[in-house]
């Protein structure tokens, strides 16, 4: 049987297993993107080119991973669903259906770890990816929420991430409403799986670092039409020398990413860590790796963004072919850095699984966007 017999076959059984539970939103999500690799030669294609490593860590990742993923996420809905005031109710349940999706990308590092080790993780990742894309719907979406808000409501992914804080009232700057405890119980469940991490403690002030430029991105991009632009430039001219060679909103792309938060838990996982893995680590995924994820995400909700006024990172350079352009150079050179990590094998699959993933998402072809999507793909040879 040729190596393009055997992928097809693969994709296929996984295609089926999760069509048995497409109800669930992100095993829903998850299918659409295995049916329209499977529909699209070109992509087939690139997922063949993961080689057999490559497809056997895909099979673990779809057929362990995801499904434990969508049962923790079950859980969190079952949460959500309880929140008393129905304005902070539809917010935390659109966060879960419209962006479960997020969830499944932020666990796949789980595919390289012990069974209990990526249970941990797992476990770790689904409520801190859910208070992550909470908030961005209270700032996003929920009206009259006061810009004086964000921070305070970011206040919660400190508290999840960093044990020295103690929780506080993230409403206390609005949006009014009682949510029965839900983003106490997110930072509460994140917290409890943190401590129990092997070299948590080596990793805290990283983590609280990213948390940290996460939470200011999320205050400047609200600021008013007339302003934001020029708060971001401002931001990253205080940050150039630190992160040179980028655009502003390349940074700030890179600032709105968990994946580095999620590389560092992994890295926590670990019993023993190699010589300056957390350094080596955090500079390969910050601003590389999470410039890459945060651009995908903004290249596939351009319309939605344009529906609602919001500022979008991709929009920002001068033309689609500049976008594309400048997109693909970013990824060669985020797959060409990461290759030199400890685990360098496992990180490349991450990227290139990443790329595959949004790039095939069904928000691509319902924009038309299937021939730029392609083309970034293709910046892996």
């Amino acid at each position: 049987m040729s190596a393009a017999s055997r992928g097809l076959r693969f994709a296929q059984s996984v295609a089926f297993r999760l069509r048995r539970s497409r109800r669930q939103p992100l095993l829903r999500d998850v299918n659409a993107v295995v049916r329209a690799v499977l529909l699209t030669p070109t992509r087939l294609r690139r997922l063949l080119g993961l080689g057999p490593r490559g497809l056997a860590s895909m099979a673990r990742f779809l057929s362990a991973v995801v499904p434990r993923a969508a049962h923790v996420l079950a859980s969190i809905e079952a949460a959500a669903r309880m929140i008393p005031d129905a304005a902070l109710r539809e917010q935390a349940l659109a966060s879960i259906h419209e962006k479960a999706y997020h969830v499944a990308g932020g666990c796949i590092l789980a595919t390289f770890l012990h069974r209990a080790a990526a249970a941990r993780y797992v476990g770790i990742v689904a409520p801190l990816e859910t208070i992550y894309d909470y908030l961005d719907n209270l700032c996003d979406r929920l009206p009259n929420v006061s810009p004086q808000a964000y921070p305070t409501l970011h206040e919660a992914l400190l508290d999840a991430l960093d044990d020295r804080r103690a929780p506080g009232d993230y409403y206390r700057d609005g949006p009014a409403g009682d949510d029965g405890g839900y983003l106490r119980g997110l930072v509460a469940r994140v917290r409890a799986g943190v401590a129990a991490l092997p070299n948590y403690h080596a990793v805290r002030a990283e983590l609280v670092e990213i948390a940290a430029f996460y939470a200011e991105l999320q205050t400047f991009k609200h600021a008013g039409p007339d302003t934001r632009e020029a708060i971001c430039t401002a931001w990253y001219e205080r940050n150039r020398e630190r992160f040179p060679g980028l655009y502003w909103w390349e940074f700030a792309a890179a600032c709105g990413s968990s994946l580095p938060v999620f590389a560092l838990l992994y890295l926590a996982s670990q019993t023993t860590l190699g010589p300056d893995a957390v350094r080596h680590t955090l500079r390969a995924y910050f601003p590389n790796v999470s410039a890459v994820h945060i651009l995908l995400d903004y290249f596939i909700d351009q319309a939605e963004d344009r529906e609602h006024c919001e500022l979008n990172f991709v929009a920002c350079y001068t033309s689609s072919a500049q976008a594309v352009s400048r997109v693909r150079r970013l990824v060669a050179a985020t797959a060409a850095r990461i290759r030199t990590l400890q685990d360098g094998e496992w990180h490349s699959f991450v990227l290139r699984a990443m790329c595959l993933f949004y790039l095939t998402h069904p928000k691509v072809f319902e924009q038309h966007l299937d021939a730029e999507g392609t083309a970034v793909l293709a910046a892996f040879g």
